[in-house]
């Protein structure tokens, strides 16, 4: 039978698209908030790093109902590094909201979204946003569409998509781009009646497939998931399996506590049925992509097949001089544990023992924002400890060495086309196509391999100006493309331990970019600067002004420092090369030389020259 007071949808699109700033518009008009009651924009990025970077990391759940129908939402991720959230929630839902820019149009993660949503004979209903803008080219956009459905070998049904046009931000939408409504109501009239019901078994025994974990203090991990036939009561034995670990013993539980979604809020509830998403306590060490079934019927369900990393850092001890002093975590068996523990609820990353080594470990991601927003986090935990410089992973097909490649597309001003095609030619990119955007900007397309984006994205904005958007997925792996330089300057290096100093920096600013002030600790191998030429050059910023009693003209005058280069930590490891590593602590981040002592770093360099 059909749930038909219920509709599952998830709303996919490129990052700063306007997905969360939609759902605040949907969780305001269904009536969610009291009339007086305070709200904050996007208030689906409940995380301080979701705020902070204005996208969206984890898939959240959320409800509305729109007349007598309930409407389960999964606002997803818009980041390629996070793709790993989007396929494991499209099992959820039976329809996905596709929103595109007015301007920008479909950016690579658009397709690699819809082409996981249509795989899964999804319907779609396409949303064009930001109709507001100045530069908005809605006709163009919608063709853009259509051409990429097509592409993506959508069904006769699927190609029929309807077509709104709405400001999120006003929550406002109508049919056609000139006939907009006050509200969101052609929003919800279509999610009605083009996003089919959940059809379902109520008689058969309980199943559902869990999609995502959450995790409480009190009560330990949750699952989230759809049910797919039956009922669950409160308190009803319940057994888990997997279905690609057969080996895995099915165990026996009970489901002590059920949630469903209500607006912002987990209602508890005594008995739900087939087709709600709901979240569930008392189930132990369950994990994603384990299904849940009643003891008479333990039929395990196939889990969508989540793609592989292609970047991989090495997660180590830290053992530089300045070791063990800001940090609350820092022995390899707690940042072992934290590392390990972070699997369990993020499918698409993978983490390895290094051979040899005990006080370190190899994490595998999709991609350095993915790997910094788990460096990010850990720091703000007060975990202290190092990583590598980031690297790809390298396969053997067909007996060949492959690498991994992105399909690059960046949008930017006509003037500035040539440095980027020029810059990505020096990177092994091939060009792929080139497309004007009104009469000032031009998109371009290029297949690049993943090591040659590391440290580019700086560069990029350099090159436009700051005017370049720019966007990349993972597109395949490929033969081998050859060596890349990894960076083209240098570092200045710290040659003693101590406190920095206006009168040692001074004169080091003239060969280089600082990243440092003076008062700062340094210590021997650490970088503190850049320099413009490929070749490191050691600085004594702890040297101090030798006092004679003679005097001239002019030796006294104040000395002035630049403003040192504040580093974030995209940043740093953009710049880190081969030999170096990462510092993180709670407080500071620090670059610092493989080799620490001097004279060894010295030898190193003039036997590489």
């Amino acid at each position: 039978m059909k749930q038909e007071k219920l509709r599952n949808i998830a709303i996919i699109a490129h990052v700063d698209h306007g997905k969360t700033t939609l759902v605040d518009a949907m969780l305001k008009q269904s009536g969610v908030y009291r009339e007086n009651q305070e709200t904050v924009d996007r208030v689906m990025d409940s995380n301080d790093q979701e705020r902070e970077r204005g996208i969206t990391i984890l898939a959240k759940n959320t409800a509305v109902t729109y007349g007598d129908t309930k409407i389960n939402i999964v606002d997803t991720p818009g980041h390629a590094d996070f793709a790993g959230e989007v396929e494991r929630v499209l099992k959820m839902v039976n329809g996905v909201i596709l929103l595109v820019d007015a301007a920008e149009g479909p950016m690579p993660q658009t397709r690699f979204v819809l082409s996981r949503a249509l795989e899964l004979g999804h319907r779609v209903i396409v949303v064009v946003n930001k109709i507001d803008r100045p530069d908005q080219r809605v006709y163009e956009v919608v063709d853009e569409v259509l051409e990429l459905l097509i592409d993506l070998n959508a069904t006769d049904d699927q190609l029929d998509s309807p077509m709104l046009f709405c400001s999120a931000r006003d929550g406002i939408c109508g049919y056609t781009p000139d006939e907009i409504t006050e509200d969101l109501t052609p929003l919800f009239e279509t999610i009605l009646n083009y996003i089919p019901a959940p059809e379902v078994e109520l008689d058969a025994p309980f199943q559902m497939l869990v999609s995502s974990i959450d995790y409480n203090e009190f009560v330990g991990r949750i699952a989230v998931g759809r049910i797919e036939r039956g009922t669950l009561k409160q308190n009803q034995e319940i057994v888990v399996c997997n279905y690609h670990d057969p080996d895995k013993v099915s165990k026996k539980t009970k489901a002590t506590a059920i949630y469903t979604f209500d607006g912002l809020n987990r209602v508890p509830a005594t008995e739900v049925t087939a087709g709600n998403i709901i979240a569930m306590s008392g189930t132990g060490d369950i994990t994603i992509g384990d299904t849940i079934c009643a003891p008479e019927a333990v039929e395990p369900l196939e889990f969508v097949k989540i793609g592989a990393p292609t970047m991989e850092m090495t997660f180590s001890v830290n053992d530089s001089p300045f070791a063990g002093r800001e940090g609350k975590f820092v022995t390899s068996r707690q940042i072992r544990d934290r590392l390990f523990k972070e699997t369990l609820k993020d499918v698409s990353l993978r983490v390895t023992e290094v051979e040899g080594a005990t006080d370190a470990l190899n994490v595998a991601g999709r991609g350095e924002m993915h790997l910094s927003i788990l460096i990010e986090t850990m720091r703000r935990e007060g975990y202290e400890f190092q990583v590598s410089p980031p690297r790809v992973l390298y396969r053997e097909i067909d007996g060949q060495k492959c690498e991994p490649m992105e399909q690059l597309v960046v949008d930017v001003p006509n003037e500035c086309s040539g440095a980027v095609i020029e810059k990505m030619g020096s990177r092994k990119g091939d060009f792929m196509d080139m497309t004007p955007i009104g009469d000032s900007r031009v998109k371009l397309t290029f297949l690049v391999p993943s090591r040659g984006l590391f440290g580019y994205r700086n560069e990029f904005l350099t090159d436009t100006k700051g005017e370049g958007i720019m966007a990349s997925v993972f597109d395949s792996y490929a033969p081998y493309r050859g060596e890349l330089v990894r960076r083209n300057v240098g570092a200045l290096i710290a040659s003693e331990t101590g406190e920095s100093i206006t009168y040692g920096l001074f004169n080091a600013q003239n060969r280089g970019v600082l990243f440092i002030g003076a008062g700062v600790p340094v210590y021997e191998g650490m970088v503190i600067g850049q320099t413009p030429k490929r070749e490191d050059i050691t600085i004594n910023a702890c040297k101090r002004k030798q006092l004679t009693n003679t005097r001239a003209s002019g030796s006294d005058d104040a000395l002035h420092l630049i403003p040192p280069k504040q580093m974030s930590l995209e940043q740093c490891l953009e710049f880190l090369d081969d030999d170096e590593l990462l510092e993180v602590t709670p407080k500071t981040l620090r670059i610092r030389k493989r080799i620490l002592n001097l004279e060894q770093r010295m030898k190193s360099i003039h036997r590489s020259k």
